[in-house]
């Protein structure tokens, strides 16, 4: 993908697009959630609970990569989410050393509500939307989820 030659017009719109960002994060986060806006559980602690949820079961030098975090800063994570009765730890079945990370069926059940609930909020939004800008969001949100999996 080519640089962009800044100029002040781009400057002008990343700058407004950071603060569309912003307020999209908290509507997202928050306002989409019941649970997350309870503060049930956090928002590291819900996409754990995703990973966990697509992969059944992660080491935790896994969790540590796939969360951006320390080993020691994943432990916390685990141990809070562990006490909530979401996950659970488990030696490897080839080396006992070797500690796995489980969701719980409360944990499964609880990624499920918060999906759900952004699903129906998601789905209350583009319906504000035409047709071609339900299709254009999509289209966008697919390139900017593609650049952020690099």
């Amino acid at each position: 993908m080519p640089a962009l030659h800044e100029t002040p017009k781009l400057r002008a719109d990343a700058e407004r697009l950071a603060d569309i960002f912003t307020v999209l994060q908290r509507c997202f986060v928050l306002t989409l959630s019941k649970e997350l806006a309870r503060g049930n559980v956090s928002f590291p602690q819900y996409c754990l609970l995703s990973f966990l949820r697509e992969q059944k079961e992660l080491s935790m030098s896994e969790v540590a990569q796939r969360m951006g975090h320390t080993t020691a800063a994943s432990t916390g994570l685990v141990d809070r989410l562990e006490k909530l009765g979401h996950v659970r730890r488990a030696h490897g079945k080839d080396d006992r050393r070797k500690i796995l990370v489980q969701t719980t069926a409360s944990g499964t059940a609880l990624v499920t509500e918060v999906r759900d609930d952004m699903v129906s909020n998601l789905l209350k939004m583009m319906a504000a939307l035409s047709p071609q800008e339900q299709k254009a969001w999509l289209q966008i949100y697919e390139k900017i989820f593609t650049y952020c999996q690099k």
